[in-house]
């Protein structure tokens, strides 16, 4: 991963499920360079813009972390092209990206506010499968 201001390349291959499980995080070339892509056109300007830290947690997972952690079918975080983050201050740091990428017009494929009983985090993708980017936004929450 070239080196950013922000984010180190271990943020996103760091998985507790991996460690206690020993499944093997090692990404591919072409992960590390769908990774530079999203942090290099999304997560930097995010983070330089919101000034303050983002918490990076999950990024990529193998196939086989993926399926550990009950992952879903064809999820951008196997190919490298999403992270799921958070930020100390969840209710103003959602509506931060929010308006982050409308204002900057950010290309993207998802933005999911998602929430769950313990936790809430924010799953943004720069690319679908078929590389495409539809700028969706969306919510959701786990029981």
């Amino acid at each position: 991963m070239a080196k950013y201001r922000y984010f180190t390349l271990e943020e996103f291959l760091r998985s507790d499920v991996a460690k206690a499980e020993g499944i093997d995080n090692t990404p591919s070339f072409e992960v590390v360079d769908n990774l530079n892509s999203l942090v290099e056109n999304i997560l930097e300007p995010l983070r330089a813009a919101y000034g303050k830290p983002i918490m990076v947690n999950s990024g990529y997972r193998s196939p086989a972390l993926n399926k550990a952690v009950c992952g879903a079918v064809g999820s951008a975080h196997v190919r490298g092209d999403a992270a799921d983050i958070r930020a100390a201050d969840m209710p103003g740091f959602k509506k931060f990206v929010l308006y982050f990428l409308d204002a900057r017009k950010i290309k993207f494929d998802q933005c999911i506010l998602e929430k769950s009983p313990r936790s809430e985090w924010i799953h943004i993708s720069i690319k679908n499968a078929a590389g495409h980017q539809r700028c969706e936004k969306l919510s959701m929450t786990t029981k």
